[in-house]
């Protein structure tokens, strides 16, 4: 389940399927319930593949939180996940972090900076 790191900031903790697909498609449903879009912070600490379908996921929330202009960081990526987000062109339109406090560090400053 996300944690509510703050009022503007949501922190996911995956994990391989079956709960990656249901941490984020639970995302997605409040998200869609929701006026307001914080920002995401997704930490793949125990992620160790993924899926054309989880990227699908990814997808939908980079689309969400682009459309809201709200950050969605990715965090804590292993080599082998990171490799696959390579082959996807991922890379290039995602943005990455090595741990969540840096992630979080980095939305705060980007929203104090306007």
């Amino acid at each position: 389940m996300p944690t509510d790191w703050s009022d503007d900031i949501v922190i996911c903790e995956l994990a391989d399927e079956p709960a990656f697909s249901d941490e984020l498609n639970g995302l997605i449903d409040r998200l869609d319930e929701s006026d307001v879009c914080p920002h995401i912070v997704l930490t793949f600490s125990n992620v160790t593949y993924i899926s054309s379908s989880d990227i699908s996921l990814i997808l939908r929330l980079r689309k969400i939180t682009t459309d809201a202009d709200r950050a969605l960081v990715l965090c804590a990526v292993s080599d082998d996940v990171m490799h696959v987000l390579r082959l996807t062109g991922l890379d290039r339109i995602m943005r990455f972090t090595a741990d969540p406090m840096t992630a979080l560090a980095a939305i705060q400053l980007e929203d104090a900076e306007g």
